[in-house]
């Protein structure tokens, strides 16, 4: 009866589509935008208060060779969002409990790997990606003190995705709030009044990992519903392990290619000069303002879908596919045009340097007109996978994206050497990607008959 209620109080799989979509997106939006803030702050405060040697390593190759780790990770894990996702949907308790304790459990191992491999390997990293001479220090150190946070930021990803999975956005979002707050403080503590530059908010960062880790660990274990979360109950389900893997697994390793394709392009941009690391950097803090509503809306549809197709309504999921994705468009044309008009701006809040905001600007009018191209990537990626479906996924975001952003560098960069044939390999790759993956789509759909 419990169950019973549940389902219909649950208006993910019941309620007006575009209406639920946009009051679970708004929450997720607003998260990873604190999120973002909670990053861009580190560049901030360490672009115009320390250096622009420190912003490159702060935004630069140490960044990417944290989204290298962490999204290889959080992908292997939106294995267990699927799966709970679709139990939750089918009111099924015990599988969503069993589900819940094996991901935290794999969070805890995983982070502990992850730190000890990171800590390990973060001079070859940085030497392998051709970090310019007068960033490599700072960008080890950065990398070799956030790594010792790992733990909890994988703790905080997996339980966030708990949440979400089962439709709650809201306190995933409370919870960035107080740690993005915390980070501010703590980083203009330890970099303008301890004067510990990096090394400053390095450390800040890892406390604030730590803080929303605590929290939403609280939240799941004060839940009253399926997915409560019991301590002695933290253990490794190989069956649950298993599910979580077989959808996850090709999702980490897609995510881990896009970041190894943009290790190379970061790599190719380090091969100009410190001024075109440091735009790159601060523009890279700008792209993260769409990369947040694109991929907020990625993880709406996959819930959507997975709650949706675990409960057999298989119009719904049609239909929550048709409208996100009309969301995303109006909301990327929306953004491109603001970005476009006044978007060079907003780089007076990393840096004073002349050159430093030219360069980034010239890449910003550069690519922004193609965020268009990359929405079937994300909507239909993020269909898929709330349906079981990864395989092919992976596949595809491998050939359409990595492997051709790879040729593009190793052919197209070295008879054209500029920063432009570079980032040139974001728009091509996400243009042929998105047409296979809708190619794809509407065949899967049709195959299983969901109408």
């Amino acid at each position: 009866m419990k169950e019973e209620k549940q389902i219909l109080d649950n208006r993910i799989i019941s309620g007006v589509i575009w209406q639920q979509l946009l009051l679970y997106f708004f929450p997720l939006l607003f998260g990873t935008f604190f999120q973002q803030l909670y990053n861009t702050v580190d560049a901030v405060i360490v672009g115009r208060f320390v250096s622009k040697q420190a912003l490159a390593a702060v935004g630069g190759s140490s960044a990417t060779l944290v989204n290298l780790y962490v999204g290889f990770f959080v992908g292997v894990a939106s294995g267990a969002t699927v799966i709970i996702a679709q139990f939750y949907g089918a009111g099924r308790k015990e599988e969503v409990s069993r589900s819940v304790h094996t991901a935290i459990a794999m969070a805890l191992a995983g982070g502990a790997l992850f730190m000890l491999v990171g800590f390990l390997t973060a001079p070859w990293a940085v030497t392998m990606m051709k970090t310019p001479a007068d960033t490599v220090a700072g960008s080890v150190l950065y990398l070799r003190i956030y790594f010792c946070g790992m733990i909890p930021n994988l703790v905080y990803n997996v339980g966030a995705g708990i949440l979400r999975a089962v439709g709650d956005s809201k306190r995933p979002l409370y919870v960035l709030m107080i740690s993005c707050f915390a980070n501010i403080i703590l980083d203009m503590f330890f970099v303008l009044q301890m004067h510990m530059g990096i090394a400053g908010v390095a450390v800040a960062t890892i406390l604030c990992q730590l803080i929303s880790a605590l929290l939403v660990i609280w939240i799941l274990m004060r839940s009253e519903d399926s997915y409560r979360l019991v301590l002695r109950k933290i253990c490794i389900d190989t069956d649950m392990l298993g599910r979580i893997i077989h959808i996850g697994l090709p999702s980490g390793i897609q995510s881990m290619m896009y970041t190894i394709s943009n290790l190379l392009i970061q790599a190719s941009i380090n091969g100009f000069q410190t001024d075109a690391v440091s735009a790159w950097a601060a523009y890279g803090k700008i792209d993260s303002i769409y990369w947040m509503i694109i991929s907020s809306l990625g993880i709406s549809i996959t819930t959507f879908v997975g709650q949706n197709y675990g409960a057999g309504q298989y119009a719904r999921v049609r239909k929550s596919v048709r409208q996100c994705f009309g969301i995303s468009v109006l909301l990327t044309v929306s953004l491109s045009t603001l970005l476009m008009l006044y978007g060079q701006y907003l780089y007076v809040l990393f840096t004073t340097d002349s050159s430093v905001m030219r360069i980034g600007t010239e890449m910003m009018h550069y690519l922004v007109p193609f965020y268009i191209t990359y929405i079937g990537i994300e909507m239909f990626s993020g269909a898929l996978r709330g349906m079981g479906d990864s395989v092919i996924p992976m596949a595809l975001t491998i050939g359409g994206v990595c492997v051709l952003r790879v040729i593009w560098i190793m052919t197209a960069v070295p008879v054209n050497h500029q920063i432009t044939t570079v980032i040139a390999s974001y728009p091509i790759t996400w243009s042929i990607t998105s047409v296979l993956f809708f190619g794809y789509y509407e065949w899967f759909v049709h195959k299983r008959r969901i109408a």
